[in-house]
């Protein structure tokens, strides 16, 4: 199944998406939003496919979508994706004149770092350019949402503690971030602002892709085609980020973790900017596609 969160009728509503339309689980099953449907495990999943075959359909064009989860548990964001760091490697030296090389850390473990999850926004909204960035770009990546929580998560167990897959933008100001990597630590504002972090439109549920992932990913803007891959070329699959992640730490229900940018889904990698309103669309097989414009602040005439 395909689960997203939207507004409909002036209603924050659980959706399935069918061939047909919308499926509204929150009338139909009863789900207040994702996160009690998650933890409701494969009862809540029975429950909604039940509902698939009887429930009235909603049109997508009658409704807002928001992210599958507004505000998750906790977003992480990983970098497992050799290619792309090679490719961002090689432009960040040209633009900065410092050199840039894949430590050997990189190979041995998942390397992550937290997100901001007050920023979160879904398909369809605007990502309001930061103030004190003039280059913008854009990030295609493959996410999971965790289904149970746990700690010290072993590597076989790791994949039944997914509960679905979805699209992540992680948008990025290259400028700040350019000038920040020196310091070390981070990222901070280079990543840090509101409007950021783009989730959805969907979820797919775990129970319809093998592990490791497999599917293809591609990014455009303005409808021409800049670049992506495919989910099989992270070096860490999900259990073993998931497996490092937990060591020692509990995860819980609701938390989304990021792949990392796929080789040549951001622009950086291919000398290319973003440019205000601009319409940027990250798809991934069997998810979908997630749409969204960035703009500028517009100052007002005096």
């Amino acid at each position: 199944m395909r689960l997203g969160t939207v507004i409909h009728a002036d209603r924050q509503i659980v959706v399935a998406a069918t061939d047909s339309g919308l499926v509204d689980l929150t009338a139909a099953c009863g789900f207040a939003d994702m996160l009690t449907l998650i933890a409701n495990g494969a009862l809540g999943l029975e429950t909604a496919r039940a509902a698939l075959d009887t429930a009235p359909r909603i049109k997508e064009t009658e409704v807002t979508f928001l992210a599958p989860l507004p505000r998750p548990e906790q977003l992480r964001d990983c970098l497992v994706f050799e290619e792309h760091l090679i490719n961002a490697f090689a432009k960040a030296r040209e633009m900065t004149g410092r050199e840039f090389a894949i430590p050997p850390v990189w190979y041995d473990q998942p390397i992550y770092y937290k997100s901001n999850r007050f920023s979160v926004i879904g398909h369809g909204e605007d990502v309001r350019w930061p103030a004190y960035s003039n280059h913008m770009d854009l990030e295609l990546e493959l996410a999971i949402v965790i289904g149970k929580g746990g700690s010290d998560i072993s590597l076989e167990d790791a994949p039944d503690h997914i509960f679905g897959y979805t699209i992540f933008n992680d948008m990025t100001a290259r400028d700040a971030q350019m000038a920040e990597m020196a310091g070390q630590l981070g990222p901070a504002k280079g990543k840090d602002f509101d409007t950021g972090n783009i989730l959805g439109p969907y979820i797919l549920t775990a129970d319809e892709v093998p592990h490791p992932a497999a599917l293809e990913m591609r990014v455009s803007v303005n409808g021409q085609h800049w670049g992506g891959g495919n989910a099989r070329d992270m070096r860490h699959d999900f259990a073993k980020i998931i497996a490092h992640i937990s060591a020692s730490e509990t995860l819980h229900r609701g938390e989304v973790i990021g792949s990392g940018t796929v080789g040549t889904g951001c622009g950086l990698e291919l000398g290319r900017q973003l440019a205000d309103g601009d319409l940027m669309e990250l798809t991934i097989q069997h998810i979908g596609t997630l749409s969204n414009r960035i703009v500028r602040a517009r100052s007002r005439a005096g």
